[in-house]
């Protein structure tokens, strides 16, 4: 039998509240033509919390310091490519613009009005995280 697929992904919040996303073009294995959290598989070897930094980096091009991010909430996950998983949820505030990011993977990756988010079409491991996540405790203390 076959180990569970981990995913790793990443909720950064600008000064105004809104939320990192990416818009996955035609390309994208899972989920294409939506809206999603940069991240992705957990590595051999690695670790979630390291592959959250990683993937946010490869993704956007921003590097950022151990701590800066904060485990939220692992979601159980279920994809016909890679079978049954898990993925951890991380998030961290950043006094960034979308001038900021570079777009590595996807059409675009830059920070939405959380208002915007339920007209939005949003990857499955998105809406099973987004609204919880706009919804939470720990968003209010990052969002203005």
């Amino acid at each position: 039998m076959s180990e569970p697929t981990r995913f790793a992904c990443v909720l950064l919040v600008d000064r105004r509240g809104w939320v990192l996303l990416q818009e996955r073009d035609e390309h994208a294995v899972i989920d294409p033509e939506t809206w999603g959290m940069p991240g992705g598989h957990v590595e051999d070897g690695e670790g979630f919390e390291e592959a959250a930094y990683r993937e946010l980096e490869e993704e956007t091009g921003l590097r950022l310091a151990p701590g800066e991010l904060q485990f939220w909430r692992e979601i159980p996950t279920e994809h016909a490519s890679y079978g049954v998983g898990s993925m951890q949820v991380y998030a961290g505030v950043a006094d960034l613009t979308d001038a900021d990011i570079t777009c590595g993977e996807g059409r675009q990756i830059v920070f939405v009005d959380p208002h915007l988010v339920p007209t939005l079409e949003l990857t499955g491991s998105a809406y099973d995280a987004l609204p919880a996540f706009l919804a939470s405790e720990l968003y209010s203390t990052m969002a203005p």
